[in-house]
């Protein structure tokens, strides 16, 4: 990763830990994070915390990056809101790629992404804005995820699926070529969808079937 502006981290939790890691692999340059509260899990990394929210006059849009450290969980487009709401305000995010991820030169990944270790991504394969590729997930050749969606540990993604705005996929799930999955749905973990996923529904086993969210 090419070094360029100054990072402020989002979130003080379990993902945002993980992301405070990649940026230290990526030897960036963090000035702390912003959270509701300071949380145990920064304390031992012994970064700043700059208090529960952005102030724009102190840190200028122009001069800094963002990483968004919340995760992506059922239920909650806090992720989401936090995005839009600093892009509103004039900030930019930084895509993080784990130096043990594996991405095709043709893949497009982009503002925001966040690839982890372990993830693969393939040719021709294109992610939306604000997703997380996370650890061991892999991305086949063609396919096209939107934003703000999250595709959890361990998940297979076969080539050419399409997977809408603000999805999740759960963790050890397997996705078979050319399905798409509509905005919003959920993905259970460990399930195999062999059969497209409308919008907004949750679907759940092997083979994944719909259940009541």
């Amino acid at each position: 990763m090419v070094d360029s502006k100054p990072i402020i981290l989002l979130g003080g939790g379990g993902h945002a830990l993980v992301c405070l890691d990649l940026l230290i692999r990526c030897k960036r340059q963090i000035i702390g994070y912003v959270a509701l509260t300071p949380t145990e899990q920064m304390e031992k990394p012994l970064i700043p915390f700059l208090g529960n929210e952005l102030i724009a006059d102190a840190y200028p849009p122009q001069d800094f990056e963002l990483v968004n450290g919340v995760g992506g969980a059922v239920g909650s487009s806090r992720r989401q809101h936090l995005f839009e709401e600093m892009k509103r305000q004039g900030y930019s995010f930084a895509t993080l790629i784990h130096d043990h991820a594996i991405v095709a030169d043709s893949a497009i990944l982009a503002e925001g992404v966040q690839v982890m270790a372990g993830a693969v991504i393939q040719a021709g394969a294109l992610i939306g804005a604000n997703s997380v590729i996370n650890t061991r997930a892999s991305v086949d050749h063609e396919s096209w995820i939107g934003a703000h969606t999250h595709v959890a540990p361990g998940t297979t993604l076969c080539g050419g699926v399409h997977v809408g705005n603000g999805v999740l996929i759960g963790a050890g799930s397997t996705v078979i070529q050319s399905i798409s999955i509509g905005e919003r749905s959920v993905v259970g973990a460990g399930s195999v969808v062999v059969r497209n996923v409308p919008a907004d529904t949750l679907v759940v086993g092997v083979p994944a079937k719909e259940r009541t969210r």
